[in-house]
């Protein structure tokens, strides 16, 4: 699956930017994964390095490392470069999930 069929999801995607030589890329890694079990199936996140990828990385104009893009439906909804907490991720994802079915 390419990058572009990746970010075409309905659900959002929260891609990290990152690369291996970054000290806060490496402190927001246990973040995303505590992300991700709060998420489920309901977002796909996973990890872009910017250096392996780096034309991903210009297109969207990724200046610093990590920047975190949520991606819907191929678009860019939201962008913050910079470490979040577990919390503050979560509820930005979750406001562009569809509501959980009751």
């Amino acid at each position: 699956m390419t990058f572009s069929e990746l970010i075409r999801s309905e659900k959002p995607v929260l891609v990290d930017f990152s690369a291996e030589w970054c000290g806060p890329c490496r402190m927001l890694a246990p973040v995303l994964e505590d992300v991700k079990r709060r998420v489920g199936e309901r977002a796909t996140i996973f990890k872009l390095d910017v250096d392996r990828n780096p034309l991903i990385a210009s297109t969207y104009n990724v200046m610093a490392v990590p920047t975190l893009i949520i991606f819907q439906d191929g678009k860019p909804v939201w962008r913050r470069s910079g470490v979040l907490s577990a919390v503050e991720l979560t509820n930005t994802l979750e406001s562009f999930m569809e509501p959980a079915a009751v």
